[in-house]
Order: C-alpha cells, then structure tokens, then sequence
C-alpha cells in the first residue's frame, strides 16, 4: 500500500523537568511537528517517533530510564511497537 503515513503524536506535559526529554525528541526526529499549548507540547510525525535513551540522557545530563516516559506524558497516538531500556518507538502497526 502506498499514500501518505498515518500520523503518531505524543503529548508531553509542558513542565521544566520534560525541556531535555523533548528537545532529544526534536532531535533524533527532525521530521517532527511541534505544538505549544498551555500545559503541554503536542509532537506529531508521520509513520512513527522515536525516543532514544543515550539522546535524552545527553540532553538531560544524567542516567534516564525509558520507565521515566511514562512520568512525562499525557496522551499518545499511536501504538509503543517497541519499548526497551534504550528506545521507545511510536508507531502504528498493521
């Protein structure tokens, strides 16, 4: 099947201690599309996103445990086709 991906988007609560999580997502995703709302970031991507734990403790300045995740968001789209101790990955699987 060809088209256009389905979109996957994460909301992360908008909070001082999520700045590092998300700018590691803007990274390792430059596709991304980014929305600021009151209380939240809202990041969109075609196909999948991807959450690498080495980019986010580079930006973090400290260990990060993929578990942490679960602290940070507030609503996802998409399915978790992988979730280990190095990546977590949003997409939607057929």
């Amino acid at each position: 099947m060809t088209g256009t991906l389905r979109q996957v988007g994460i909301d992360i609560q908008d909070a001082e201690e999520n700045r590092g999580l998300i700018d590691a997502i803007k990274a390792d995703n430059p596709e991304l599309t980014i929305r600021s709302l009151p209380g939240m970031v809202k990041l969109q991507a075609a196909g999948r996103i991807v959450i690498n734990r080495e980019s986010v403790e580079a930006q973090i300045g400290r260990e990060w445990e993929t578990g942490e995740f679960q602290l940070a968001i507030i609503s996802y789209a998409g399915n978790f086709s992988e979730w280990d101790d190095d990546q977590i990955i949003v997409s939607w699987e057929h």
